[in-house]
């Protein structure tokens, strides 16, 4: 997989951040089953727990298209003061719609600075098929 395309629509969504308080602005994009890609931003508010991280608005925005598996996504953010990485939340959020195999690119200003899997980021991770159940595919 390339990310030739996801880190383009991410920088864009970025660019339209809203993050007044934190000044960190995220963007996300994912690429569904079919191939389309599929971006967001995060928006911050002034009750800091009603904030909506950039790759949970992707995941809405693919669900509200049609797409239901992510088969591979990015997030860029600033590369300060570490590298750019789903925040825990995020992490299961994903966990939801992708395959512990999937790669994640993780990117700043200047391009994709390293490329990991979720289970990297999410090891002994909790999923649907923990309930009984396989995810609503």
């Amino acid at each position: 997989m390339s990310s030739d395309d996801l880190y383009p629509a991410a920088l864009a969504a970025r660019a339209r951040a809203y993050a007044p308080y934190s000044g960190y602005l995220v963007g996300a994009s994912l690429r569904d089953e079919t191939g389309r890609v599929h971006a967001a931003a995060n928006v911050e508010n002034a009750a800091y727990p009603q904030s909506q991280c950039a790759e949970a608005s992707a995941i809405g925005v693919m669900i509200a298209a049609g797409g239901r598996k992510i088969v591979e996504a990015l997030v860029v953010a600033d590369e300060q003061p570490g590298l750019p990485s789903p925040c825990g939340a995020c992490r299961q959020r994903l966990r939801e719609f992708m395959a512990l195999d999937a790669p994640i690119h993780l990117a700043g200003a200047a391009g994709v600075i390293r490329t990991v899997t979720l289970g990297d980021l999410l090891p002994l991770s909790f999923g649907p098929e923990h309930l009984g159940r396989e995810a609503v595919r």
